[in-house]
């Protein structure tokens, strides 16, 4: 999806405030793939997924009059769709992320750059399929974040802006996320990941 500028933004909601005919469904098509990406990721069930995302975009139409314009559209619709799927785990009582040791917490922010490359691990088909098998096993939270970051290639403050997280928080979840990723490789492939 490519990224549009602020002007743009401010002109597409602009015309989706004023009911101009096909505004509503241009914005949907514009970002109805990151919503759906970020939906997915944390409640992984397709029906789902279409449920929140049409509900994810009742939640922007309702609310876009508030949209004021200090982030990217983008971002703000990422975090409708990410509060939208949080909310639902939340009701089915679905834990968003393992329980963190505070003592682990520095040490992990201080090597979040620790050079594991999803790139490099993902070079060939077969290990294609077992890392995204890996990443499956990784809790919503922790999934959701390594994708937009790693996959996705957003950065952290995008990130942080969509889920209300603090960049450090996201830090650290990337860092337990890599970690868990790398001893599930190295169990699977019998090699150093």
């Amino acid at each position: 999806m490519p990224d549009i500028s602020m002007d743009d933004d401010r002109s597409l909601v602009t015309a989706v405030l004023a009911n101009v005919p096909g505004a509503f469904e241009r914005l949907v098509g514009e970002y109805q793939g990151l919503c759906w990406h970020i939906i997915q990721r944390m409640v992984r069930h397709p029906e789902d997924t279409r449920e929140l995302c049409q509900e994810a975009f009742l939640r922007v139409h309702q609310c876009l009059h508030q949209y004021r314009y200090e982030s990217a559209l983008k971002s703000w619709i990422g975090q409708v769709a990410y509060s939208v799927a949080k909310r639902h785990l939340e009701r089915k009582r679905i834990p968003l992320q393992d329980a963190a040791d505070p003592a682990e917490h520095q040490a992990m922010l201080e090597n979040v750059g620790d050079a594991f490359d999803l790139e490099r691990a993902n070079i060939d088909d077969e290990s294609s399929r077992v890392l995204h098998e890996a990443i499956e096993t990784l809790p919503p939270m922790q999934r959701t974040l390594l994708t937009l970051y790693h996959l996705d290639e957003l950065p952290i403050g995008e990130i942080a802006a969509m889920t209300g997280l603090a960049e450090g928080t996201i830090k650290s979840h990337l860092f337990r996320s890599r970690q868990r990723l790398r001893q599930v490789l190295e169990a699977r492939m019998g090699v150093e990941a």
